[in-house]
């Protein structure tokens, strides 16, 4: 089953119904032969009678930038979790972070009626959208940075809770008023000041970025049923929305949206669209490159390095301290959103709340080579396990060791960042 998420299905027919068979059909495709024979009474064919009018034609090959070893330990580490935990479904993206070159999409997803954890034909990571929650928040910060609205050491005074219109919203945590740095804000991954960044920055400005970064429309990938999320324009937001999207409420986005947006900070300020497809090889074996990623800025190198360090905070003293690995300096951010309900509201009809809980890191920290993201669909409400530094992060730190080793990738020769924060 490895890579099925990616490759897809074919039907009866060897047509193309999911994934990249659906997506390349016509190019993998070859050409039926045909035969010719003569038939005796009966029904039975009459040696030495049959003719070969035409030879079958093989259909193009893809060379793809997945690595199979990769792919398979996203699927095992993402299937342990699910299990563990008692969660619906995960998903996990590693990216290279200079190319945008997926070396690995995978999805796994509790059957319904034997409960067991399998990886699915269905990409979740491309179709499946759903409100990021604080990873978003990295988007806030970079966007406030890079307009000059704040910088790390701007300052606000952040209560835990505050009204907007007939909405009281919060943090995770009470807390008293405190006076909180940016950078503070982004570790704790406070709701309440990042709300505080975006009106400095003003939601308009704010707004673009968000798509800068990526979130509102599809990637380059072109994967069938591939969603565009939510990200309603700014000026047709009504009521606490207008600030919750700060911190990933209010907006819906994919795994591949994601994990490309904070892959920007990783890449230097540089967004790269994901690419999946590396090559293609005709029938004759000549192989044809696929084109390189577009990219466009969208922040300053010096902007994503300062966002790089915070990140760096968040394993060492926030909320991603699950993600921290031995032999690396990562960087990272949680999430934990709230799924959005069939009756338009957050609660269910038993008054539950369900989640989709995220951590989106890269590594080395100190120059980034991957980009990982690890979502996990619906871990259990009302335990410790529903946060995307519980339900996710670890996710993260089991996997780099074996990344690191299948691409042969060494610590670089610094201090741990963690005992010098």
């Amino acid at each position: 089953d490895t890579g099925r998420s990616v490759i897809g299905l074919t039907d009866i027919d060897g047509i193309g119904i999911a994934g990249l068979e659906l997506q390349y059909d016509t190019m993998l495709t070859g050409i039926s032969g045909e035969r010719q024979r003569e038939v005796a009474p009966g029904g039975r064919s009459i040696p030495g009678s049959e003719v070969v009018l035409s030879a079958p034609v093989p259909g193009d090959d893809l060379i793809l930038t997945i690595d199979r070893s990769i792919q398979h330990a996203c699927e095992a580490a993402l299937t342990a979790q699910v299990n563990q935990i008692g969660a619906k479904a995960g998903q996990c993206i590693v990216m290279d972070t200079d190319s945008g070159d997926l070396l690995a999409m995978a999805t796994v997803k509790r059957e319904a009626e034997s409960g067991e954890v399998r990886v699915t034909s269905g990409n979740l990571a491309a179709v499946d959208s759903y409100e990021p929650g604080s990873v978003a928040k990295v988007i806030t910060v970079a966007a406030g940075l890079n307009e000059g609205a704040v910088t790390e050491d701007t300052t606000f005074i952040v209560p835990w809770r505050r009204e907007y219109g007939e909405d009281l919203l919060e943090d995770s945590h009470q807390h008293p008023d405190e006076e909180m740095s940016v950078r503070r804000i982004l570790v704790e991954s406070s709701n309440i000041g990042t709300i505080d960044i975006q009106e400095a920055t003003g939601r308009p400005k704010h707004w673009d970025y968000m798509r800068l970064f990526g979130l509102g429309s599809v990637s380059a990938l072109g994967f069938p049923g591939e969603s565009a999320g939510i990200l309603h324009h700014w000026t047709e937001l009504q009521g606490s929305e207008q600030v919750t999207v700060s911190y990933g409420q209010g907006v819906s986005s994919t795994g591949i949206q994601l994990v490309s947006a904070v892959n920007v900070i990783a890449n230097d300020g540089l967004y790269v669209a994901p690419r999946l497809v590396r090559a293609t090889v005709d029938r004759g074996g000549a192989i044809e490159a696929n084109v390189a990623s577009a990219t466009h800025e969208v922040v300053t190198p010096e902007v994503a390095e300062t966002v790089q360090s915070m990140m760096v905070d968040v394993i060492c003293a926030g909320t991603g301290s699950r993600a921290r690995v031995d032999s690396f300096n990562v960087a990272g951010k949680t999430g934990t959103g709230l799924k959005a309900q069939p009756n338009g509201g957050y609660l269910d009809e038993n008054g539950r709340y369900a989640y989709y809980s995220s951590f989106v890191g890269f590594f080395p920290a100190e120059d980034p080579q991957i980009t990982v993201l690890i979502s996990i669909d619906e871990p259990p409400a009302g335990t410790i396990n529903r946060f995307g530094g519980t339900a996710a992060a670890p996710v993260f730190s089991r996997l780099v060791p074996t990344v690191a080793h299948e691409l042969g990738l060494q610590p670089p020769d610094t201090a741990p960042a963690c005992e010098q924060a």
